[in-house]
């Protein structure tokens, strides 16, 4: 077993959480925000590998062949897809955003009154 994967994870996520805590503009923080995200991609392969174990399709294995977890494939396949629905949704408030202020950057905008 290795370490490698979960300390790659490790440094993705602080980065993005940087990249997130310092940003200027909506458009960066979804990209940090994707960064992080792809940080638990590598955590939930590394936490299902299984060394020497084949792809679970159970089709034209021998009995007793090791396979791999199909549940944490299956969950990666739905991070991924809440990964790409709120990076569209951060971008789409960036668009907003820029229609509206005519800048991305939050700092930048007026405040709302309501």
């Amino acid at each position: 077993m290795t370490y490698y994967p979960y300390a790659v994870a490790g440094v993705l996520f602080v980065a993005g959480l940087y990249g997130v805590a310092t940003s200027r503009s909506y458009i960066h923080l979804g990209v940090c925000l994707n960064i992080m995200q792809s940080s638990t991609y590598l955590l939930l392969l590394a936490v299902g590998y299984r060394n020497e174990a084949s792809p679970p399709v159970t089709k034209g294995q021998a009995p007793g062949t090791p396979l791999t977890d199909p549940v944490v494939q299956a969950l990666t396949l739905t991070d991924i897809v809440v990964s790409l629905v709120v990076l569209a949704l951060v971008l789409s408030l960036a668009l907003q955003a820029h229609r509206h202020a005519g800048t991305v950057d939050p700092e930048e905008m007026r405040p709302t009154r309501g």
